[in-house]
């Protein structure tokens, strides 16, 4: 689910990146702002980290004592996503074992349908394995398919979620790609 998460975060400026005219100081900050954001993957309790979407507000400045550079607390809202239980998603698959699929869902890329909360598909070996059901139905590498999420955990020292998800219930499996 994508969610519009409203943040504070302190925003550490150079010394050598500020001027008189204050207008380089703005650009200092979203810039810096941004860069902090693109490096943090995502957190517990709010999912990964999309895009900053406005700046809301910039506070006054800090001196730090022994470096001269400049601590700004900045309120902005961003675009996270996170994977709740219960939840429908799409994913891609990419990668097959003989106990189960990887998918990507959006940033997501450590979520994991076992061959159990896969009824009625069947593992087939081969050069490019994959699960098939007796309805001739495959599900293979690069195969869209839409899950629901049993459960999620964030890995606090990958700063990553995992999640488990199943295939059990009305309208889940391979999306058909095929026209209307």
């Amino acid at each position: 689910m994508f969610l519009k998460t409203q943040l504070s975060w302190n925003v550490l400026i150079p010394a050598e990146n500020l001027d008189a005219e204050g207008l380089m100081l703005q650009r200092a900050i979203l810039t810096r702002l941004l860069d902090d954001f693109a490096m943090k993957k995502a957190f517990k309790d709010i999912g990964y980290f999309i895009a900053v979407t406005t700046l809301d507000r910039v506070g006054e400045g800090l001196v730090r004592q022994q470096s001269g550079d400049l601590l700004f607390p900045v309120d902005f809202s961003c675009i996270t996503f996170k994977m709740l239980p219960g939840e429908t998603l799409e994913g891609v698959v990419h990668k097959i074992l003989k106990h189960g699929i990887f998918l990507r869902c959006g940033p997501a890329e450590k979520v994991y349908i076992s061959h159990h909360k896969m009824a009625g598909y069947e593992y087939v070996p081969g050069e490019n394995p994959c699960f098939m059901n007796e309805k001739l139905s495959k599900i293979e590498n690069g195969s869209l398919v839409r899950v629901t999420v049993l459960a999620e955990r964030y890995d606090e020292a990958e700063k990553d979620f995992r999640a488990l998800v199943s295939l059990e219930g009305d309208y889940l499996g391979p999306v058909s790609s095929s026209p209307v």
